[in-house]
């Protein structure tokens, strides 16, 4: 295994940025009235996930690693809510 170097090398950042590109995709499709709404938020929710694991990395300590983590999490369960409310307003489906 490949020593890690910078964030980037982090496999859950790389996975975290695939999440910004998918919803990004996945919002061109929404209503265009909800482009300061779900749209937004779900955009703001996917960019918080890669760029908290950067920070917290870049802090050099475990204790504000993980706090950082814990909050990327927060933002992945928001974007989980925000897509189950975009599924019941006929937005996406399954």
């Amino acid at each position: 295994m490949g020593e890690i170097k910078s964030y980037k090398d982090l496999l859950i950042w790389q996975k975290g940025i695939k999440i910004v590109c998918l919803v990004y995709q996945l919002v061109k499709s929404f209503p265009k009235e909800e482009l300061y709404a779900l749209t937004s938020q779900l955009k703001r929710a996917s960019v918080s996930i890669p760029s908290n694991i950067a920070e917290g990395y870049g802090r050099n300590t475990e204790k504000s690693f993980s706090h950082f983590l814990d909050i990327s999490r927060g933002s992945l369960y928001e974007i989980e809510t925000q897509l189950l409310i975009a599924n019941e307003l006929g937005f996406i489906t399954n």
